[in-house]
């Protein structure tokens, strides 16, 4: 072990750590200025008053949110949209990946279905065929809507291929002298120890399906069908004044916009900030584990 570093490299270490100290709070201080403007008086919220600390600290708004079935039925939208879509990212990254990643002996088509990949990742058809398509099968205001246009994740795939290709011969040679076959080899020997990939593509997958808005905009007619996203990019955006009844007036007479949707905005990063100390840990931790010892 160094224990006697240059004066330079003790210097240029400080300046990595003070680098890394003002990333950190370029991430956090917007996210805990919304934090406290949504525990605040709606006066001082309007006038621009709160800075990293709540002022008036009250829970209106989030007694508004728990109140507002809407909001509560696009976050179930969204919860539903994660499971299902990224469930299906899962299993089909993993079921393409790992033919994919074999020689071309064992796949002899494996380069032709490679480049079909990377051509769809350059080109797309655009946005008019996807939404002619979608009307089509008649899968506006669902669920499938949302979740079958990206079920194969281009980009996933080639990560995983390449992750497992990286697995020594040796193991897979092993594996192939004791009789193991393709489901085998696949279930047995590649997922086990490819826990980091498989824990980086779920989270891309899991973080893309809750962040995405756009196409819930395209395919939900009615806002009982919108993912919360495209629900909180609606109120971000536009203040539908028209739409809201008596009740709702003098909620608002207690709240302002800023401090209404800041407090959407918390809810809504929450459960992302729940999942991912649990799947980030792969990142440190996992490279791949030694199976083979030569």
């Amino acid at each position: 072990m160094v224990t006697n570093r240059t004066f330079s490299a003790r210097l240029a270490q400080y300046a990595l750590v003070i680098f890394m100290i003002l990333v950190l709070l370029t991430c956090i201080i917007p996210i805990w200025h919304t934090v406290a403007v949504s525990f605040s008086h709606k006066s001082y919220a309007a006038a621009g008053m709160v800075d990293f600390w709540p002022k008036g600290f009250n829970t209106i708004a989030y007694q508004q949110i728990l109140a507002d079935p809407v909001f509560v039925n696009s976050f179930f939208v969204s919860v539903k949209r994660v499971l299902l879509g990224g469930g299906i990212n899962f299993l089909l990254a993993v079921l393409m990946a790992y033919p994919l990643s074999r020689s071309p002996q064992e796949f002899r088509f494996r380069n032709i279905y490679m480049w079909f990949l990377v051509f769809t990742m350059l080109f797309s058809g655009g946005i008019v065929p996807l939404y002619i398509l979608m009307k089509s099968l008649g899968l506006f205001n669902s669920i499938w809507a949302l979740v079958l246009p990206g079920a194969v994740p281009v980009f996933n795939v080639i990560l995983l291929v390449n992750f497992f290709r990286s697995i020594p011969k040796d193991l897979v040679e092993a594996g192939h002298i004791d009789g193991a076959g393709p489901w085998y080899m696949l279930f047995k020997i590649f997922i086990p120890i490819s826990t980091p990939a498989l824990a980086t593509i779920t989270l891309f997958s899991v973080v893309g399906h809750w962040n995405a808005f756009f196409d819930g905009l395209i395919f939900m007619r009615t806002p009982e069908h919108y993912p919360l996203q495209t629900y909180i990019q609606q109120l971000v955006v536009q203040l539908n004044t028209q739409s809201i009844d008596s009740t709702q007036v003098e909620l608002l007479s207690k709240l302002s916009n800023q401090t209404l949707n800041a407090a959407k905005l918390v809810v809504a990063i929450v459960p992302i900030l729940t999942v991912y100390p649990f799947i980030q840990r792969h990142f440190i931790h996992g490279i791949m584990l030694g199976s083979v010892k030569e």
